[in-house]
């Protein structure tokens, strides 16, 4: 145990970019980082609203480009889905742990009588957009809150792999 704690302050103590090898990404096929999502919390509390669960993966490239997809129940209990592109920021704060991301793409899954509840909906099709921030806590396991429009903030944790 001992032993798994010092092993664990080392790793933090190394810069996250260094660990995860974002500088050689050039030279290799990327991170592959799988997500879920614990708790999410709704700006305003509606009767309707269900335990929102997400389970995901992403690949992310050496440019910082992403792509990935989730698939989730919304909150109003409809299994969804979503794919997306986006970005990864790095080193844009004081702090090297602190990361931002952008992803927009298409979900799948809002459909009547909530069909409304999300713009351009289309037979349950509709376009997404999630703006995140993060906290790289080891050199694999980060911690993550998106803003999910005008509805909610998702709490996400995530596990990368080289």
């Amino acid at each position: 145990m001992v032993m798994c704690i010092a092993q664990l302050a080392q790793a933090q103590s190394e810069p996250v970019r260094k660990t995860l090898n974002l500088d050689n990404l050039n030279n290799s096929s990327g991170l592959t980082r799988f997500y879920m999502s614990p708790a999410t919390m709704h700006y305003s509390s509606s009767p309707e609203h269900k335990p929102v669960r997400m389970f995901g993966g992403e690949k992310q490239y050496a440019s910082g480009e992403l792509l990935g997809g989730a698939v989730f129940s919304n909150s109003f209990g409809q299994e969804s889905a979503t794919l997306y592109r986006g970005a990864r920021l790095n080193n844009w704060s004081s702090s090297e742990k602190v990361y931002a991301q952008l992803v927009a793409g298409l979900m799948y899954g809002y459909k009547p009588p909530y069909d409304r509840e999300v713009p351009l909906n289309y037979k349950g099709f509709s376009p997404m957009a999630v703006v995140a921030v993060g906290w790289q806590l080891t050199p694999y396991y980060a911690v993550q809150l998106n803003a999910l429009g005008t509805a909610a903030l998702m709490l996400q944790l995530s596990m990368a792999t080289p």
